[in-house]
């Protein structure tokens, strides 16, 4: 038993040490000895050197460029559960790179990616609930989604919760995010700031926010300042 154990050990010491050479010499751009090595671990099943063969295939280092092997080790990492290739290969049944386009089987991968809590995954099926595609539209699902890949840091889904909660009438969530936009200098929030004030009937709220987007020419502020007669608060 306590061979089997040692050797076991001995087994992943050598795997590591051969991922970490195999990037230092992609690091040091030897191409050459970074195939030879990623080619050896990603045959031996390792999703991570699968992933980076894959790479070396589509960007032609250390190897001829051979896009269907790029796909296949690709494909093989995304089976091992590599969240980040599965990613990769689902944008790309997404747009038909390289592969024949193909919405359903996109949809699977960045699920799988998506509960694996990556980020870009969740945006950008978060999108694909929102549009409808290969799924049904889902829009409270979207926002679930977002929210997830907004707060590990995506700025295209900070950029965009407060706006799917405001379709959701989820008028305190979206003003969260909404002030946050606000605050990273995204003058079209003030607007919509102002507006989610006025039905949470937080009108002196309203009143700065609509004043900030006037300040920045924005019409419809002005006639929603109006309506309400912010002028009052």
């Amino acid at each position: 038993m306590y061979k089997y154990v040692v050797v076991g050990f001995l087994m992943l010491f050598s795997m590591q040490a051969s991922a970490s050479e195999a990037l230092d010499a992609f690091k040091n751009k030897d191409y050459d000895k970074a195939f030879k090595l990623y080619e050896k671990s990603a045959k031996d099943g390792d999703s991570k050197a699968q992933s980076a063969l894959s790479y070396l295939y589509a960007n032609g280092l250390g190897t001829k460029a051979d896009p269907k092997k790029a796909v296949f080790w690709l494909g093989k990492a995304a089976e091992g559960s590599n969240a980040t290739a599965q990613y990769d290969l689902g944008m790309m049944y997404l747009s038909g790179y390289n592969v024949e386009k193909d919405s359903k089987k996109a949809f699977e991968l960045l699920t799988k990616s998506s509960d694996a809590n990556n980020a870009n995954a969740q945006f950008n099926l978060a999108l694909m609930y929102y549009n409808g595609d290969a799924t049904d539209m889902n829009v409270t699902k979207t926002a679930e989604l977002l929210e997830s890949a907004a707060k590990q840091g995506h700025k295209k889904a900070e950029q965009n919760i407060g706006r799917i909660y405001m379709k959701l009438i989820k008028f305190d969530k979206a003003a969260e995010w909404l002030e946050k936009n606000a605050k990273d200098g995204d003058v079209n929030a003030y607007y919509l700031l102002a507006e989610v004030y006025c039905e949470l009937e937080k009108f002196d709220k309203a009143k700065y926010w609509a004043q900030k987007s006037i300040d920045n020419g924005n019409k419809e502020a002005e006639a929603l300042y109006k309506k309400y007669t912010l002028e009052k608060y």
